[in-house]
């Protein structure tokens, strides 16, 4: 079987990492992939939003299936392209994929089927948000609409703040676009988790508990990113997963078929645990990064066996088997990360850390430049490790990251610590 990874990320070169594990595949490509994606698969030039060259390339190329990881080309469409070309393609279509591409949509869907979230406003025009912002006050959160790579979502603890967000969103045009329409929202106090789940729009089949980082800085704090590392099991959740599953994904799973967007793949909950109950932040349309990471890393299934049991609708009939044990990942970020950044910085270190079946470097934004690995984009890369537990994990993890060097190194020193802490 010939595969197409469709992405450059971490979440990709996770993906690829896991396929080629499988006996059935036979040759794996990624577009475009990075520089320590090149090691296993052979990167091709085509950018992850090129849905013409995408859907070439793999009518040439005798692709047998195609798996999607970044968000932007299947809220665009991507899956229906494919499919209307003949080709298998692992994905929500776009018209489930709305889910991830408009907050909007999501707050009007929860409230229709009765899944709890936190009360809120939707606005096209910037001076009505500001006045329902001052009325509400802070603390208070205002989100873009559209996609933002993460950083879409402020978080105000002074209304002062959350009128500048509206401003930079709507006025600024800081994400172009994706804030013609703001969601100014109830700020929940509590733990935020992550859910993800595999779906074939009928049958819903859970994947571990697991927690991301959001923040830039420790302690939560500093501007939200696409994440600083993420761990596997999350205490906070872990006993809950029949709850989730009961008040959250499968009602959505319904809903959306009912609305007639079935909704097939990698289906990803953003929760907040309050004294009050669980309640829906977002949700995404495909597995978070970097939360695929620490939870591949402990899949012990063939990837491909659960895909082609979504594809062909028959999940219900699919035995998916997970390693025991804790697994984490830390990621290396540029300086200046979620802001701007400089990239071609040289990478050292990585032969320090050979890979083995419980630590792995996982490659976001490198390049190859001279035969030297450079750091590329913001999230630079994912240490990820597995043990028996979490503290040994994290032990192994850190160990790691403190071999590899880049001028401008930043990194998160408290990944997991809030899983440790319910221990």
């Amino acid at each position: 079987m010939k595969v197409l990874v469709v992405g450059s990320g971490g979440r990709e070169h996770t993906l690829v990492w896991k396929l080629t594990q499988s006996p059935r595949v036979e040759r794996i490509y990624c577009a475009p992939g990075n520089g320590g994606i090149s090691k296993l698969a052979e990167c091709v030039d085509i950018g992850a939003n090129d849905m013409e060259g995408l859907v070439r390339f793999a009518r040439e190329s005798g692709i047998d299936l195609t798996v999607v990881g970044p968000e932007d080309p299947l809220v665009e469409g991507i899956v229906d392209r494919f499919e209307e070309a003949g080709l298998r393609v692992f994905g929500p279509k776009k018209n489930a994929a709305i889910l991830e591409g408009s907050k909007q949509f999501t707050k009007d869907f929860l409230t229709r089927h009765g899944i709890a979230t936190a009360a809120y406003e939707s606005f096209t025009d910037p001076e009505a948000a500001i006045a329902c912002i001052r009325r509400q006050g802070a603390p208070i959160v205002v989100k873009a609409d559209g996609l933002a790579a993460g950083k879409g979502v402020i978080v105000a603890q002074q209304v002062d703040e959350a009128v500048a967000a509206v401003e930079q969103i709507m006025r600024a045009k800081r994400f172009g676009s994706a804030g013609d329409t703001v969601v100014v929202e109830a700020c929940l106090v509590g733990e935020e988790a992550s859910f993800m789940a595999f779906t074939d729009g009928k049958t819903v089949v859970p994947m571990l508990s697991s927690q991301d980082h959001k923040q830039v800085l420790d302690g939560d704090r500093g501007p939200n990113t696409g994440g600083m590392g993420a761990y596997t099991p999350a205490p906070v959740i872990q006993e809950r997963t029949a709850e989730i599953m009961d008040a959250i994904m499968v009602p959505t799973v319904r809903g959306m078929a009912e609305e007639g967007r079935p909704f097939s793949g990698v289906l990803y909950a953003g929760l907040m645990i309050t004294g009050d109950g669980i309640s829906v932040l977002e949700y995404n349309v495909r597995f978070g990064d970097p939360e695929a990471q620490p939870i591949l890393f402990r899949l012990k299934s063939d990837l491909i066996d659960i895909i082609e049991a979504i594809l062909e609708n028959r999940l219900h009939e699919c035995r998916i088997e997970w390693t025991k044990g804790a697994s984490a990942c830390v990621v290396l970020a540029s300086g200046g990360y979620p802001g701007s950044y400089e990239t071609g910085k040289e990478i050292t270190g990585l032969d320090a850390v050979p890979d083995s079946d419980d630590l792995y470097v996982f490659h976001a934004g490198t390049q190859k430049s001279g035969g030297r690995i450079v750091t590329g984009g913001g999230r630079v890369l994912g240490i990820t490790a597995r043990g028996t537990d979490l503290a040994s994990t994290l032990g192994k993890t850190y160990d790691a990251v403190n071999r590899i060097h880049f001028e401008g190194k930043h990194y998160r020193t408290d990944i997991g610590q809030k899983g440790l802490q319910r221990d």
